[in-house]
């Protein structure tokens, strides 16, 4: 007696053939081995930094655009991400350089409004960045009373050695000028500008000033240097003439 296939078998016999010749079909494109497998997931890699690189630059954040774009080209070089990245990072990295800077020298300056002897002084100071171990203070001020000076405190021990009036052979970038100078006669450790007005003028055009001043502490000898470019004037509060209000 002739065995006759159920409809069920039917099935699974044309499923099993199909999934056959799927197999057949397939067998010629072999699994990534592990090479390949590490090439893409660095591309995968390259791609997303590549992606966060172009959100910074939406949002201005050099800092952080610049240091991942240097963290591109030098992980995926002749890629298409370092590519595209070289194409826009020498400008992203001379925009942080310089912002950087300019944040640095703003930083070294000071400005207050406070009473001071029966009256309010506004001041705006900075201290010298060499020689490294003398604290004078560069200061320039208003006070309602006493009107617009500008001196040097020197925060150590004793003052400067300046009898009656003494000359400071002031350099601005590389420009020198004589200063007029003179120690209070109160005592204080400090040597006013005679000048307030012209020296304030040449500190506002320059990025960095230096004066020679002898310290009474063992009569020293010092070269006092002062970044003074990231001075901003209007920080510097202009005060009501006495009287006035």
């Amino acid at each position: 007696m002739m065995h006759v296939p159920s409809p069920r078998h039917l099935v699974l016999a044309a499923l099993a053939g199909a999934l056959i010749l799927a197999g057949c079909s397939q067998g010629g494109a072999p699994a990534p081995d592990a090479a390949q497998q590490q090439a893409q997931a660095k591309a995968a890699e390259a791609a997303r930094n590549l992606d966060t690189y172009r959100q910074l630059l939406r949002i201005h954040n050099d800092q952080m655009a610049a240091t991942l774009g240097q963290d591109i080209v030098q992980r995926f070089p002749g890629s298409a991400a370092a590519k595209e990245v070289q194409q826009t990072l020498p400008e992203v990295e001379q925009r942080w350089k310089e912002n950087s800077e300019k944040a640095r020298l703003a930083a070294l300056w000071q400005y207050q409004v406070a009473p001071m002897a029966g009256g309010t002084q506004s001041t705006a100071a900075t201290y010298n960045s060499r020689p490294i171990g003398v604290h004078v203070r560069l200061v320039l001020r208003r006070h309602t009373s006493w009107g617009q000076s500008a001196f040097l405190f020197n925060d150590g021990r004793g003052g400067f050695v300046c009898k009656g009036e003494c000359t400071i052979a002031a350099k601005f970038d590389d420009k020198t000028r004589a200063i007029k100078a003179y120690a209070p006669s109160t005592g204080e450790p400090a040597l006013m500008i005679r000048d307030d007005k012209g020296f304030i003028t040449a500190l506002e055009k320059a990025k960095k000033i230096s004066l020679p001043v002898t310290l009474q502490d063992g009569e020293k000898k010092v070269e006092l240097v002062y970044e003074v470019g990231g001075f901003v004037p209007d920080q510097w509060q202009a005060l009501p003439k006495k009287g006035k209000r």
